[in-house]
């Protein structure tokens, strides 16, 4: 186990990523106009995970250089919803992206549940406690419990991308799944744009 990193308005200037990283993020809620952005966890594929409390008056430019770099992939789990949030209150367009919970659907699509919690069970024989999900995040102290779940949200899904590649592979389905990584960016900012209720692609 690596460690947590907890910083209150940006990322520090000097620090730095590998090519892939592990990306999630705490709101106060899931409407993506009414609910402000809280927290955002990076995990480096090492064990450590780096949390930036967003606060109103300081601008988060390290912690956006890092997320908008198109050189970084990022791995999210449900990554809709987490890039239109990003994009809504950051102002940035988050890319390229993995999302694990599509590919866990591509490749198991009769699965009972495609959330974090379930595939970390299936796939790598880990139990996540969710008891702080909804939790108070505008708080402006976070408990240790708190940073300790937000850290758990990224802390696996480098794992997850390894095993999810080798099903994808092996249901020949990587294509596919990548073009809908592809396409997430702009799926999130037809949310933003109010097509998600009613949904642009129904009939």
């Amino acid at each position: 186990m690596g460690q947590i990193f907890f910083y209150k308005g940006d990322l520090p200037d000097d620090i730095s990523f590998p090519n892939i990283i592990a990306v999630d993020t705490e709101t106060m809620g899931l409407n993506l106009h009414r609910d402000r952005l809280c927290l955002v966890q990076i995990g480096d594929g090492k064990g450590n995970a780096y949390l930036t409390q967003i606060l109103r008056d300081v601008e988060p430019v390290n912690l956006k250089r890092i997320l908008s770099n198109p050189k970084i992939l990022k791995i999210f789990q449900y990554a809709r919803f987490d890039l239109a949030k990003i994009k809504h209150d950051l102002g940035i367009v988050c890319a390229p992206v993995y999302c694990t919970k599509i590919a866990h659907k591509l490749v198991r699509p009769s699965a009972y549940s495609h959330g974090l919690k379930a595939i970390c069970q299936e796939l790598l024989s880990v139990e996540l406690v969710k008891e702080q999900q909804l939790s108070d995040w505008g708080l402006e102290e976070l408990s240790e419990a708190q940073k300790g779940y937000a850290a758990n949200d990224v802390l696996y899904l480098h794992e997850l991308k390894k095993k999810l590649d080798v099903l994808l592979e092996r249901e020949g389905r990587t294509a596919i799944a990548k073009a809908c990584f592809d396409f997430l960016p702009t799926r999130a900012e037809l949310d933003l744009l109010g097509f998600d209720n009613p949904d642009i692609f129904e009939h």
